[in-house]
């Protein structure tokens, strides 16, 4: 497995969510907050359960932390503390992935998982993939509300990323 793809991830992931928090941060609360019908109902609701399932798979990787007990758990009420954690939570990702060893995302992981108990083993690239495509999943769905609530979301396009900070061999070719 090559690490390269997992740093830009971890920095693609820290850029989207700063994005999608920024254009968050306009909503009036009662948009904010209102449920919309998304799995976890509401922008606030959803920006939370983001921040649980990083800190429940975070803690499967690093042993660190305490996970949240429910994946519908409300870590922060307040929009700005919420951001603050975001912000926290993506620089310990960052660290973790800058740190990780490239022979370590063909190890094995081995986790329990709260919600049946049941103990499970993986290999731990798959399931880096499977951590940074959960955000990006629920992101897509913030990114829905968002344009439904305002009319305007900004682009989280990987490629828009790699374009911006030049990755993954981008160039521009005219002038």
């Amino acid at each position: 497995m090559d690490k390269a793809r997992y740093v830009t991830l971890a920095g693609y992931n820290r850029w989207a969510n700063d994005q999608i928090y920024g254009a968050a941060a306009g909503l009036p609360d009662a948009d904010y907050r209102a449920d919309r019908g998304a799995f976890f109902r509401s922008v606030h609701g959803t920006l939370n359960h983001i921040l649980v399932g990083d800190r429940i798979w975070l803690h499967r990787f690093t042993g660190e932390g305490t996970p949240p007990a429910a994946l519908d758990a409300i870590l922060f009420d307040d929009l700005a503390a919420l951001r603050s954690a975001r912000t926290a939570e993506d620089e310990r990702i960052v660290r973790w992935i800058d740190g990780l060893a490239p022979e370590a995302l063909d190890g094995t992981l081995r986790y329990v998982r709260a919600a049946d108990g049941k103990r499970y083993e993986q290999q731990l690239g798959p399931a880096l993939d499977h951590f940074f495509n959960h955000q990006t999943h629920h992101r897509g769905q913030v990114h829905a509300l968002l344009t439904g609530l305002t009319g305007d979301a900004p682009s989280l396009d990987l490629h828009v990323y790699m374009r911006d900070f030049r990755l993954g061999g981008f160039r521009t070719l005219d002038q």
